[in-house]
């Protein structure tokens, strides 16, 4: 009788499959044009698609106003307290090392740590340390602060911004603390840590690539002849530390663990090895000085390194498999719909957890903040930093979720799926590039994936794909279009001359992002054919 009275979703309202998907691709059309082609802020075009986009699901779909707007807020306080709070305190705690000098003292040990080699130059700073801010913050922090470096060691200006954003293609998936899979999970219902399992095994795969490609950028090919080392040695630990935090910890952590250990492995490299011939940029030559090099010893380093690990040792411990904390939930809101295509019941929830991985990255800026003696004007200047530089993507989390909470409840995700569909098993190959393209347009792999993260699923299961194949892909393609999307961009280059002339940096990046989405692809057919297990939920 219960369910005789939940509304169930019209998998077909046009009666024309053609039609009825192409009138479900409206939001999503919608917010691509705002965004991409008029060039609204990501706050005011969220804001016109979840309109748009609850109006289409009452008038078109027949989903009931209340449920409807239920939905809506339900998605908008997960916007707010799942990924809103971890990463407003994430950039806190960022700001927090800026305005004490402790990333300061951290930035010049690292860049004191790499000889004259822009090989060396490329791994330890485009590669590892751009992963490390890629795990705290996110948002084209990684481009903004190591592309500066770069610049000054040598490397042209818009060569710089390109190594920088193909070095940040592996770890965006775990960036800002783990954020675009914590939105991938809450749209779709997958367990967080199923999600962070399957991706980090793809991640793990895909980040083989990038450091090969950045030694070819600066040096060109003959680069590879002496520095090959670098690239087994970079990749490989980068995978070390990502891949089993991943799979044991979660996604909060796999970036910044994989960088740490990328740049541990690296550091040891160089003092038992280093390239026969150093190389300049282009792949010229140089000869080293080094009777004149100054050091910087480990224990002001070491300033700028133990938030980090205060950072680890928090979160691990408040979120692990071994913590109820993230499972303690004060209330659960529900709106309930009867799905089109499993004819199952299905929810729209949201869970107040007072205790959930936000929380856990405040404690541990408190105690970073005990740590590095932080005064209480720097705190204020941290947090009023932060919220200048947050509040528009702050103000996109309610709306981006609630507008995909209302796309789910109302059959729109269905419908879209059950259109896509009917292209067969080839899907396989367009999940990474729905992926890419969303994130290339809208900026965002966390908006990538509360838009898309159902719809994916959706199609999957009705191509009978393994469970987590589709989602996944729809991640790490949003995370490989990143060095083509105009709002990172705009981030990435405001530390640079081509401030307001982000065409040119995407054109520079474009071919190396289409060579690594094809790579992906054959990662994603890799997942299909051969390891299916590996993207179930045993």
């Amino acid at each position: 009788m219960l369910l005789a009275l939940l509304f169930h979703q019209i998998l077909n309202p046009l009666h024309n499959t053609l039609g009825t998907t192409l009138i479900a691709l409206i939001p999503i059309v919608l917010l691509l044009v705002l965004l991409a082609l008029l060039r609204m802020s990501a706050w005011q075009a969220v804001i016109i698609g979840a309109v748009v986009t609850v109006v289409m699901a009452i008038v078109v779909w027949h989903s009931p106003p209340t449920g409807t707007l239920k939905a809506w807020l339900f998605g908008s306080f997960t916007g707010i307290w799942a990924i809103d709070w971890i990463t407003f305190w994430g950039v806190v705690l960022y700001n927090t090392l800026i305005e004490t000098g402790a990333f300061e003292s951290f930035k010049q040990w690292v860049i004191l740590q790499a000889t004259a080699d822009i090989r060396v130059q490329a791994i330890l700073l485009a590669w590892s340390m751009g992963a490390l801010l890629e795990g705290l913050v996110g948002f084209g922090y990684p481009w903004a602060v190591v592309a500066p470096i770069l610049i000054g060691l040598g490397v042209v200006e818009l060569d710089a911004i390109r190594v920088a954003a193909i070095a940040n293609n592996a770890p965006v998936s775990f960036g800002a603390l783990g954020v675009p899979i914590i939105a991938l999970a809450a749209v779709t219902g997958i367990p967080l840590m199923h999600l962070s399992e399957s991706i980090g095994r793809i991640v793990a795969v895909l980040a083989l690539a990038p450091p090969w490609i950045l030694i070819v950028l600066v040096t060109g090919k003959k680069g590879l002849r002496h520095g090959w080392p670098l690239a087994i040695v970079g990749s490989l630990s980068y995978i070390a530390g990502q891949y089993p935090t991943s799979q044991i910890l979660g996604p909060y952590l796999p970036d910044i663990i994989g960088s740490l250990v990328s740049f541990a492995a690296l550091l040891i490299l160089l003092k038992f090895w280093q390239p026969k011939v150093t190389l300049g940029y282009g792949g010229v030559p140089i000869e080293t000085k080094t009777a004149n090099k100054t050091s910087m010893p480990f224990s002001q380093a070491k300033k700028g390194l133990f938030p980090f690990l205060i950072l680890i040792i928090v979160v691990t411990a408040w979120t692990g498999p071994w913590s109820a904390l993230p499972g303690i939930a004060l209330a659960k809101f529900t709106v309930d719909s009867i799905s089109s295509l499993s004819h199952h019941k299905e929810e729209v929830a949201y869970i107040f957890s007072p205790f959930i991985g936000g929380t856990s990255i405040l404690a541990a800026w408190i105690l970073i903040s005990l740590y590095l003696r932080a005064t209480t004007s720097q705190i204020k200047v941290a947090i009023a930093r932060s919220w200048k530089q947050m509040w528009g993507a702050i103000l996109v989390g309610p709306f981006i979720f609630g507008l995909a909470e209302a796309f789910n409840y109302s059959g729109m995700a269905n419908s879209l799926a059950y259109g896509f569909s009917q292209v067969g098993p080839i899907f396989i190959v367009l999940a990474p590039i729905l992926g890419w393209i969303g994130v290339a347009l809208s900026g965002s792999n966390t908006a990538t994936n509360a838009v898309f993260g159902q719809f994916q699923l959706a199609v999957g299961k009705i191509l009978h794909f393994p469970l987590l194949l589709t989602p996944s892909l729809n991640s790490v393609g949003s995370e490989v279009g990143k060095p083509i999307a105009p709002q990172t961009a705009s981030v990435g280059v405001s530390t640079s001359s081509f401030v307001r002339k982000e065409g040119d940096v995407i054109r520079h990046n474009m071919g190396w992002t289409l060579v690594i989405l094809g790579y992906l692809i054959l990662v994603g057919l890799l997942y299909y054919f051969i390891l299916p297990g590996a993207m179930n939920i045993k």
